[in-house]
């Protein structure tokens, strides 16, 4: 855990909770909240959850009875988190399966400021279909675009796992002037693959988005889960880069911990002015882009 005694304006405290899910709604929030106050006491000031911390992850088989899981935003769940995010001074980006409305359903992490007013709310925009992560079936694609919310200890950028794959998704939510890209995430390995795959697929993980850190110049956090559940093993190692790619704080693979992070603000302008990657984009040569393939 990184920490200071004496915190300047320009540092942000940043707290992540990596649980271990306990298949039941209650018990977990009761949990995530735990670990939010956990965080606040030791002066974070904004504090991220995982992905869909409330339950299992469900994503793993297609079953319409799991559609009953999902809630509204405003809802028990947001409503908790707002209290949460009131009571102890922190902002709460959260992770919740969302009922938008009937048959339209979204995987999305609202945020709440330090007052508990919920200050804006992302929805995943790219959306998996592979074995154990059937996210499609239950999904729709987010609408919301890549947004950064104000909070009063900074500005919050939010995407959510598959999300964290697209270096898109990163340099849109960074030029809208986010100080700390936010990722809340459930990856693990098939128990088949891992002996195999296991470390590589890790490190490439934790590699990309070590590198949207350093190509946007901006602090990343990734908070995962921990634990079998079905036919994964989440492989937790939440962490923290700054816009240099270094790894400030890293969480274990297999317990349950709160990480505080100091996020000096002064890095984002120091390593712009050094690798001014936004400076040089040449924007008038990216049209293409936008299409699926070029061929």
């Amino acid at each position: 855990m990184c920490m200071v005694s004496d915190m300047s304006d320009s540092v942000i405290r940043v707290g992540l909770v990596q649980m271990k899910s306990e298949g039941r709604a209650d018990e977990n929030l009761r949990k995530a909240i735990d670990g939010i106050a956990e965080a606040a006491s030791k002066g974070a000031q904004v504090v991220g959850l995982q992905e869909l911390f409330l339950g299992d992850y469900f994503c793993q088989s297609e079953d319409t009875q799991r559609f009953d899981l999902a809630e509204p935003i405003p809802g028990p769940s947001s409503d908790a988190l707002s209290a949460a995010a009131k009571q102890h001074g922190v902002a709460v980006v959260g992770s919740i399966f969302e009922k938008r409305a009937e048959g339209v359903f979204h995987n999305s992490a609202p945020v709440f400021d330090a007052d508990g007013a919920m200050v804006g709310v992302y929805r995943k925009m790219h959306i998996p279909d592979d074995p154990l992560y059937y996210e499609k079936y239950y999904f729709t694609p987010g609408d919301t675009g890549f947004a950064a919310f104000d909070t009063r200890a900074c500005k919050v950028g939010t995407l959510v796992c598959w999300d964290q794959w697209f270096p898109e998704a990163a340099r849109l939510t960074a030029m809208r002037g986010a100080d700390v890209l936010f990722y809340p995430t459930a990856i693990g390995w098939h128990h088949a693959e891992k002996e195999q795959y296991g470390a590589a697929q890790h490190a490439a993980w934790e590699t990309m988005q070590r590198s949207h850190a350093i190509a946007n110049g901006v602090f990343v956090a990734a908070i995962n889960r921990i634990g079998v559940e079905g036919g994964l093993e989440f492989w937790g190692g939440s962490f923290v880069a700054d816009p240099f790619g270094r790894i400030l704080a890293k969480a274990s693979a297999d317990r349950e911990e709160v990480l505080v992070v100091d996020c000096d603000r002064g890095l984002i302008a120091e390593t712009r002015r050094n690798w001014p990657f936004l400076r040089d984009r040449r924007v008038d040569a990216y049209g293409e882009i936008v299409k699926r393939f070029i061929d």
